[in-house]
């Protein structure tokens, strides 16, 4: 029931930084701790079989980590312009956008009779290749107007997500007794440290939250449901099943936030960091929603998924 409660978590400790900013600002050195704590608990449920599994579904997990770095970066930058948003609120956006897929997505997967497999191992592969390709795709798209730090990117994330990642898949494989009976502990230690990261960067960003923060909900709003709905009709128009296009539309639409918000701040500005912080608040209201509906319906198998599904396992 408490990690349901996520998004209220987060929007009621929101509220409260916005209002006490001074309670959450000089924790701000804190939030790279914080989201190494969650890369780390993300790798303690991850195991090397998870890794192989991309081996048999391979074709599904090319095109999903294909749309998770192409949609959603195009997507970002397509509404940032549109909008008509300044250098800094861009750069979140493509933060946001560039970044691999959040491991919420797992949960809302699961609830909404997905491959759930499927999606820890996209999960995964996503979160490996966003440590090259998140700076990379950033600095391709913003261009020349702003300076972005490429490399010194790149080490971070090597940092806050390969090195907590490989540490925890490592203990998880040696070590499994103990990850077993801490398991449980996980989903409230990662939402703890995401709701305490957003009410920081509220907080960093106060002063003009209130001018903007309409502005930038309602873009991060389009740029979620924009992934949420390529990623599912896609995959479906490519003949994969049902219960493949519900998981690849949760990989597509939930992004890791988090990490934007971070690099936002460490690379950045605050105001940069403002995109990932109502992603994050946002993307666990929209994917619960759609979850909720889906666990509710029925998976369809139709004659062409059948005749994919070898195509699917290949």
């Amino acid at each position: 029931m408490v990690i349901q409660l996520f998004p209220l978590w987060a929007v009621l400790l929101s509220v409260v930084a916005f209002f006490l900013p001074a309670l959450f600002v000089d924790l701000k050195a804190y939030i790279v701790p914080l989201l190494t704590l969650i890369m780390l608990a993300m790798g303690l449920t991850l195991s090397l079989s998870d890794f192989k599994r991309v081996l048999q579904k391979k074709s599904a997990v090319v095109v999903g980590v294909a749309l998770q770095f192409l949609v959603m970066p195009v997507a970002a930058y397509a509404v940032a312009t549109v909008w008509g948003f300044d250098s800094d609120l861009t750069v979140g956006m493509l933060l946001v956008g560039s970044v691999a897929g959040g491991t919420s997505s797992n949960v809302m997967c699961y609830l909404a009779k997905g491959d759930t497999a499927l999606s820890i191992s996209m999960t995964a592969i996503s979160t490996l290749l966003g440590v090259v390709l998140t700076p990379v795709l950033v600095s391709l798209m913003i261009g020349q107007s702003v300076d972005v730090p490429v490399a010194g990117m790149l080490l971070s994330l090597v940092k806050i997500v390969l090195i907590p990642v490989g540490l925890g898949v490592l203990i998880n494989t040696f070590l499994p007794g103990v990850v077993k009976k801490s398991e449980p502990a996980f989903p409230y230690v990662s939402m703890f440290a995401i709701v305490l990261i957003i009410a920081i960067v509220v907080a960093l960003s106060a002063p003009k939250l209130a001018d903007i923060g309409l502005v930038v909900a309602a873009a991060v709003v389009l740029h979620n449901t924009i992934g949420l709905i390529l990623g599912y009709w896609v995959t479906f128009l490519l003949g994969f099943d049902a219960r493949v296009c519900r998981t690849i539309a949760f990989e597509v639409g939930l992004q890791n936030s988090g990490l934007a918000a971070a690099l936002a701040i460490k690379f950045f500005t605050p105001m940069a960091a403002l995109p990932g912080t109502v992603f994050s608040v946002w993307h666990n209201i929209s994917g619960s929603l759609l979850a909720s509906y889906w666990s509710r319906r029925p998976l369809v198998e139709t004659p062409e998924a059948n005749a994919s599904k070898s195509d699917v396992t290949s």
